[in-house]
């Protein structure tokens, strides 16, 4: 399926046959394509790339596609990568993270840091934590293609 070139989002680079690779999801989805381009907030003289995730409901696009600045996109996949690392050690704490200390990590970018944590808000957090660590397992083998992917990509340039 085609996506449109002709709204607010410009793609430069697509990925039209997401739909086949969608993880779990795979030729179930309403998640037809991915792509970078311009984004649609760009003002007068300014430009800023976005990454897009589209929607189709079989018969239209859908409202409930997303668009997201190219940084975030990244700061993302730094939070997966974590988030997996994290878990990958979390068996050592009953809850499987330690709730006198829910911060996993702060990681340095832009002269601060972003600080990835436990949400320890969410009053169900032993139970949510438990369902995420499992999904996590049950996907380690879709989510692990794509680090990899990513790794080696990163690698040959550079990274």
């Amino acid at each position: 399926m085609k996506i449109p070139t002709t709204l607010k989002h410009k793609p430069v680079i697509v990925t039209e046959n997401y739909g086949n690779v969608d993880g779990r999801f795979a030729n179930q989805t309403d998640t037809q394509g991915l792509s970078l381009g311009l984004a649609q907030w760009n003002d007068r003289g300014k430009v800023d790339i976005s990454a897009k995730v589209w929607r189709h409901t079989g018969d239209k696009w859908s409202r409930q596609s997303e668009e997201l600045p190219i940084h975030r996109v990244l700061d993302l996949a730094i939070l997966v990568a974590r988030s997996i690392s994290h878990f990958r050690e979390s068996y050592r704490f009953p809850n499987l993270y330690d709730p006198a200390n829910p911060i996993i990590d702060r990681i340095g970018l832009q002269g601060d840091a972003m600080t990835v944590e436990v949400c320890t808000d969410n009053e169900k957090i032993n139970e949510d934590i438990r369902l995420f660590n499992q999904a996590l397992s049950d996907d380690s083998e879709l989510v692990g293609e794509r680090l990899r992917t990513l790794s080696s990509i990163l690698k040959d340039m550079g990274y």
